[in-house]
């Protein structure tokens, strides 16, 4: 049996169409920043996982493309750090041969100023990168591994230069550790052009000690920086775009903020995930996935692996954010580094 065509997109139990997929290529990272890694659990002795249990790169792809006759319309790749996997490139070379899908990778930046170009000439159009802090200090003490500041911004210059844009930039602000440094990142990323978005600090995982009182909302960010940049909202790009947009009254850019703690979007939420070792989740906070490597490495065909996506997909129920609560934030939650952010 051919696939469906695209123009039958997939719906979930709430009537959410599927149309994007974020790929984990890792569950390596050479940070171990203290909101998704921290040293505490992933430690020197902690067990990644074997080369040979993560999804090759031809494995990837193909389960991408049965994904984009679905009518998923953007890849997005993720680790754990992507680029610590080998021969990154390659992947980035075989996913852009996929028509009609927006391509994008998000990183660290610690190794971007090294593979920038390379990535660019695989057919990378865009790219995210993590910065949580301008000051050094402050930085080293987020990605916990004495990582400056100052590689990473080279790595957004190299990016530049390449030609990944538009450029957009991640700040993770949790209360107490870099809140301070919310005007000084707006101020510096407004005038270089990059589009920087302010992440509610969440509960991802079950290993990062999350407290509700640590989260400096969406509510307070925007505040500080329209009492000195004056904003703006933004009507949303697109059905499902995690990110509020504001853009400064003068007209020098925008700036986005994902409040998934305080004002869940779960009822436009269209995105699944592939994890490195090929389960398939349904939600950033999930518990439990859905086995695709089984199926991959077991003989299935394009149309039986389609037929279990489809399946995982219109039984979904998630709405996390909505229902968060002291009961929830205490289930044992799948980390971030193997589901991918």
């Amino acid at each position: 049996m051919p696939i469906p065509p695209v123009d039958a997109p997939l719906r979930d139990a709430h009537g959410r169409p599927l149309r994007d997929l974020r790929i984990s290529v890792t569950d390596r990272c050479n940070f171990r920043c203290i909101y998704c890694m921290p040293k505490e659990v992933f430690g020197r002795d902690h067990a990644f996982l074997e080369r040979r249990e993560l999804l090759t790169f031809e494995e990837i792809t193909r389960v991408a493309r049965i994904f984009s006759r679905r009518g998923v319309m953007k890849l997005r790749i993720t680790g754990g750090e992507p680029l610590v996997r080998r021969d990154i490139e390659d992947l980035i070379a075989m996913l852009a041969g996929i028509p009609d899908v927006d391509l994008t990778l998000t990183t660290n930046g610690s190794l971007l100023a090294r593979k920038a170009a390379a990535l660019r000439r695989a057919g990378l159009k865009r790219i995210t990168v993590s910065v949580d802090s301008l000051d050094n200090a402050t930085f080293m003490r987020m990605n916990d591994v004495a990582f400056p500041v100052d590689k990473v911004l080279e790595g957004i210059a190299a990016a530049d230069a390449a030609g990944l844009a538009p450029i957009k930039v991640n700040m993770v602000v949790k209360r107490g550790v870099n809140e301070t440094s919310v005007l000084p990142m707006a101020r510096h990323f407004r005038s270089r052009g990059h589009t920087l978005r302010f992440i509610e600090y969440m509960d991802v995982g079950h290993s990062n000690g999350w407290r509700l009182d640590d989260v400096v909302t969406a509510r307070e960010i925007i505040a500080m920086i329209d009492a000195e940049m004056p904003l703006e909202p933004v009507d949303p790009a697109y059905r499902g775009e995690v990110a509020e947009r504001w853009r400064y009254r003068d007209g020098s850019g925008e700036i986005g903020v994902i409040a998934s703690v305080t004002q869940a979007f779960c009822r436009d939420c269209t995105r699944i995930r592939l994890s490195t070792e090929g389960q398939l989740y349904t939600c950033l906070f999930a518990t439990a996935g859905h086995d695709l490597r089984k199926l991959l490495r077991g003989g299935a065909t394009d149309e039986e692996i389609d037929a279990a996506i489809a399946a995982v997909w219109q039984a979904r129920t998630d709405r996390y954010s909505e229902q968060r609560s002291e009961q929830t934030v205490g289930l044992k939650k799948i980390e971030m580094s193997y589901i991918g952010g």
